[in-house]
């Protein structure tokens, strides 16, 4: 199958790099080329312009940091004006449902097909294969995905236009909130005098455990906070969260006031952090290091 990936970041190279491993005809775009240019040496063809990695492509992937960038990369940029008809365009971007129900009926201005398909996993999950899927759309046009999904991980059709994205929002709520719990416990616990690497491990396995407290909470231990999913992200959709539900009436004050403890984090210098980075603004706050 002809693929195109416009967008080769974090989450965009190995994805890229495992369509060319299961044998597709993969073409991609960055806005930044240098990104990109390494995924030759996996058989994909590397292209300056977003309209020519589209041309003739039957699916045309989308893994870009926001609504208005996959606007202006479908649009503005001429990709979907590009592309053949009856292509299928499958936004794995986080994004604001409102934003994938507008494009979708912009492409379907064009006679293009549309599924929004955010992922959880992270880059871990990317390389693996192991990314979670959540996928709006038609009924027809997630069947005719399939063979892609399989690629990256494991897909749930979720509902109409817009729903994946509102399941990547509840997912990504549930992962900040949780972030922040586990990393006020742990600080708590630490000031307290315990040994948080030990308190981690004797939790495992009741009822606070958690992927989260796995993976993040040992991020913690480590202070290791090196970018897998930067705090800069995870503030970006806990707003695409609070802007949905305003939308919709309904009121998220847990998630509001984690939009702000995000939001100070950025403030105070910590946007390249790892979203574990939290920790260290909670830690900050009570006089820590």
């Amino acid at each position: 199958m002809k693929i195109a990936v416009l967008g080769i970041g974090l989450m965009g190279y190995p994805m890229a790099r495992r369509l060319c491993e299961a044998g597709h005809a993969v073409h991609v775009w960055n806005r930044t080329p240098a990104k990109a240019e390494p995924l030759a040496s996996f058989g994909a063809t590397v292209h300056t312009k977003a309209p020519d990695a589209v041309r003739d492509a039957e699916v045309v992937i989308t893994m870009l940091d926001n609504g208005s960038v996959v606007g202006q990369v479908l649009f503005d940029l001429g990709a979907a004006a590009a592309m053949r008809k009856d292509s299928l365009v499958i936004d794995m971007s986080s994004i604001k449902p409102a934003e994938a129900r507008d494009h979708a009926a912009r492409l379907s201005e064009l006679q293009l097909q549309y599924l929004d398909a955010p992922v959880s996993g992270g880059t871990l999950g990317a390389d693996q294969g192991t990314l979670a899927i959540m996928v709006g759309g038609k009924a027809a046009s997630f069947e005719r995905a399939q063979s892609v999904f399989k690629v990256f991980g494991r897909a749930t059709h979720v509902g109409p236009t817009g729903s994946g994205q509102l399941a990547k929002l509840a997912n990504q709520m549930i992962v900040g909130v949780t972030i922040g719990a586990v990393a006020e416990a742990l600080l708590m616990c630490e000031k307290g005098g315990a040994n948080m690497a030990r308190v981690k491990e004797a939790i495992t396995g009741g009822f606070a455990d958690s992927r989260i407290l796995q993976v993040h909470g040992q991020r913690m231990v480590d202070r290791d906070f090196a970018p897998r999913g930067k705090m800069t992200v995870q503030l970006k959709d806990m707003r695409n969260a609070l802007s949905t539900a305003s939308e919709i009436g309904f009121e998220a004050p847990i998630t509001t006031l984690f939009e702000q403890l995000y939001a100070q984090g950025v403030e105070h210098g910590l946007a390249d952090l790892d979203h574990s980075g939290l920790f260290v603004e909670l830690a900050s706050r009570n006089g820590m290091v």
